[in-house]
């Protein structure tokens, strides 16, 4: 029963997180298809509201320390966890849920058919907006980045909490 309430928990968190960030999408830019990014990247209109590649790679990078953290405290002082082996494995269980939750509900079912999330000037390329193997591709490059910050909560639980 646990499990259900974490995982209920970290995907409304996940969900506010994105809400906030999609207020802007042109912040998400790296979000969407290659094929919309470079239509975005050439249209006058966003040239200097592009993020540059620096900016996401330090959002992403403090994205995982954030859960590094969330992920650490919850398993560590809810679930009670003291070893590698329970820190990555259960932290790996939660980040897959919530990691498919963000392909399926976030990504293809809610990010690929609003309107808000439509460029202006990409109004014609609807079919990149439903590009779910974007999404999926995605999701599986997610699951591999779980070994390494899964593995960072384990040694986090068993050494410093």
């Amino acid at each position: 029963m646990i499990l259900v309430i974490e995982s209920i928990v970290l995907c409304v968190l996940f969900t506010i997180m994105v809400y906030i960030m999609s207020r802007e999408p042109i912040k998400t830019l790296y979000n969407y298809p290659p094929k919309i990014q470079e239509r975005v990247k050439s249209l006058e209109e966003y040239k200097d509201k592009i993020p540059t590649q620096e900016n996401k790679i330090i959002a992403k990078s403090l994205a995982s320390i954030f859960i590094i953290i969330i992920i650490s405290l919850i398993l560590r002082y809810v679930n009670g966890y003291t070893t590698f082996v329970e820190g990555f494995g259960y932290g790996f269980l939660l980040w897959t849920i919530v990691n498919i939750y963000d392909a399926v509900v976030m990504d293809i079912i809610w990010f690929c058919h609003d309107p808000y999330f439509v460029f202006k000037g990409t109004e014609d390329m609807i079919d990149e907006y439903h590009n779910y193997w974007f999404h999926i591709k995605g999701s599986l490059i997610g699951e591999v980045l779980a070994l390494v910050i899964c593995a960072i909560v384990g040694l986090v639980i068993q050494f410093i909490l």
